[in-house]
């Protein structure tokens, strides 16, 4: 069997990969070894800017299954049929660190998932958690400054992460979260999905419904205590990288099954607090989980940056069925995941294979642009309306509309009867088991006790007092305990 003849970009076959053009034997290099500068060149363009947050992750493609049947609630058509099965791609990801940091370090979980459906590809941007720290975006960059390196330490520092925290009470149930038992999953595999933000459903009737989205793992849950995860860091750095390629080549395909709180539009306006509050849970018994299908991952990228760090997910990126509701922080992340991905990648990284529809073509205006692709022909004019044929709208909403009233300005959020920053804290703290609460407890202080300003530190064990009497008392004992040492 012949082998293939390497050659340059434009083609041409390369005589010596091995030796570059000199001046005579041992001479210095000429500028006329194209090969050579070619090479070159490109190595060093081999990298694009790595993503702000969520650098550091990993992913793989399956499929959604619809097991139960939601078309009272969506049109979307998806999920418009029981067995009716779409093809996937997630890329699950740790939030601060950059993309040459661990797996197994304290820290929420992206879990990002893109559904290549009939009416296009639909993006599920979300969380390990169901909730965040903060709930408007203009927070969003200064809370992301406090977690990263600081500019002249070079390291990430608990005086800016827990100073921020104390000037914002609503992270206290994130954190709680955070430095629970849950805050570092065993692998991506043993730890749930969430939507975390409230979208919008609606059905062939045009009635509305807010929705919450569940992916509980069928694999169980497992997390790591500080002690397993900084052991496991200096064995394997990429351990759940590691996990998920291996589990799929061995055909133990991970799985999760979908659930959906359902909530009917009229009701969000009196209930006891802001639905859109992305730090606040439904509780299960006002809006129990309704079952909606499962979620297979059975293949893996062939190319991860490819198909991985290149992966664009877009919140704005929705079917019909399904659309946005006024979560403040949806709202602004409509917007800031899509101009990411054009500043990362380019206005045309919708048209890379893992972004692209596969299930249906991309018909529209767009053209030229760096690395343009799909250009159309002589015949395809480049403007709308046209008398050439060329793709219309359909006048068919995606979604219902949301009302609105008021004056514009820069409001706080809508203040509901039960609005609170620490209830909801305080309740998962009381579910927690004895070993659980002295676990978090712990974790808080051992991050707490290093910041250096006894003021950000009240602040903070005041957030955890007004979640519960018992949790501030406990975190205050620890954290004097270690700084007397």
């Amino acid at each position: 069997m012949s082998k293939r003849v390497l050659t340059t970009e434009s083609g041409a076959p390369v005589a010596d990969n091995q030796n570059s053009a000199t001046a005579g034997v041992g001479g210095p290099l000429l500028l006329q070894d194209q090969h050579l500068l070619e090479k070159l060149a490109r190595f060093n363009r081999e990298r694009i800017p790595e993503r702000v947050v969520h650098a550091r992750g990993s992913g793989a493609y399956g499929y959604f299954e619809v097991t139960d049947d939601v078309t009272a609630y969506t049109k979307a058509n998806f999920l418009g049929k029981v067995g009716k099965r779409t093809e996937t791609f997630i890329r699950f990801s740790t939030v601060a660190d950059s993309l040459g940091g661990a797996d197994a370090v304290r820290d929420p979980r992206g879990f990002a998932l893109k559904f290549y459906t009939e009416e296009g590809n639909y993006d599920l941007v979300g969380n390990n958690t169901p909730v965040f720290f903060i709930k408007d975006p203009i927070k969003f960059p200064d809370f992301i400054h406090s977690q990263k390196r600081d500019p002249f330490t070079g390291r990430q520092e608990p005086d800016n992460v827990w100073d921020f925290w104390a000037h914002s009470p609503e992270a206290t149930h994130q954190i709680t979260w955070l430095f629970g038992d849950r805050g570092i999953p065993a692998s991506y595999r043993h730890m749930n999905g969430f939507g975390s933000h409230t979208y919008q459903w609606t059905n062939e009737a045009g009635e509305a419904f807010f929705v919450k989205y569940h992916f509980k793992t069928n694999q169980g849950i497992r997390s790591l205590s500080a002690e397993q995860a900084a052991e496991l860091v200096g064995k394997d750095a990429n351990s759940h990288q590691t996990d998920l390629l291996q589990a799929i080549e061995r055909g133990v395909n991970p799985s999760w099954t979908l659930y959906v709180q359902i909530m009917p539009a009229a009701e969000a306006a009196d209930y006891r607090f802001n639905p859109f509050d992305l730090t606040k849970v439904w509780p299960h018994a006002d809006y129990p989980l309704q079952r909606v299908g499962r979620l297979v991952l059975d293949r893996n990228p062939d190319n991860v940056f490819a198909e991985v760090e290149q992966a664009a997910f877009s919140p704005n990126n929705f079917v019909p069925g399904i659309g946005p509701s006024p979560d403040k922080m949806l709202q602004g992340r409509l917007f800031a995941y899509a101009d990411a991905h054009r500043y990362r990648l380019g206005v045309n990284h919708t048209q890379l294979p893992v972004n692209a529809p596969k299930a249906t073509v991309a018909d529209n205006y767009g053209r030229d642009g760096f690395m343009a692709t799909r250009n159309g022909s002589r015949h395809d004019k480049n403007y709308e309306p046209n008398s050439y044929q060329g793709p219309a709208q359909t006048d068919a909403a995606l979604s219902a509309p949301l009302a609105i009233h008021g004056w514009t300005g820069t409001h706080e959020a809508p203040q509901h009867a039960k609005d609170d920053d620490f209830f909801q804290a305080g309740e998962l703290y009381r579910l927690m088991s004895e070993d659980e609460k002295k676990r978090l407890v712990a974790n808080i202080a051992g991050s707490l006790s290093q910041v250096s300003r006894e003021d950000v530190i009240e602040k903070n064990i005041a957030h955890f007092a007004a979640a519960d009497a018992d949790y501030g008392k406990r975190v205050r004992e620890a954290v004097e305990a270690l700084r007397e040492d």
